[in-house]
């Protein structure tokens, strides 16, 4: 059964960083690209990062420069650096291994 669980959202100023992660299980996690994704309220649900199995990266054009995403595969997990936060990063940020899997998701919240 695959499983995907993020944590570390939380209330942020403007400004700051925070690092969210998501642990993965049921898959062979080195094999597999991962990706973050958002949800603000009222909006559709958007890709934030990708990583593929060989650790490339690409981002979003709203995040490029201010989030890093990055993996350990001893450890099944994907992270998501995110600084210089802005109040337009408020969202529920979700894990997925694409395509069908999603974590419950974390919820960042900016203050201005």
């Amino acid at each position: 059964q695959v499983q995907l669980v993020e944590s570390g959202g939380g209330l942020v100023q403007a400004g700051g960083s925070l690092r969210l992660s998501c642990v993965v299980s049921g898959i062979t996690f080195r094999f597999r690209a991962m990706n973050w994704y958002r949800q603000a309220p009222g909006k559709q649900r958007e890709l934030v990062a990708v990583i593929t199995s060989g650790g490339e990266t690409s981002y979003a054009d709203f995040v490029k420069g201010r989030f890093t995403i990055s993996r350990d595969n001893a450890k099944n997990t994907v992270w998501l650096h995110m600084n210089s936060l802005k109040p337009e990063d408020t969202a529920v940020y979700y894990c997925n291994l694409p395509t069908n899997y999603w974590g419950k998701g974390t919820l960042v919240t900016v203050s201005s």
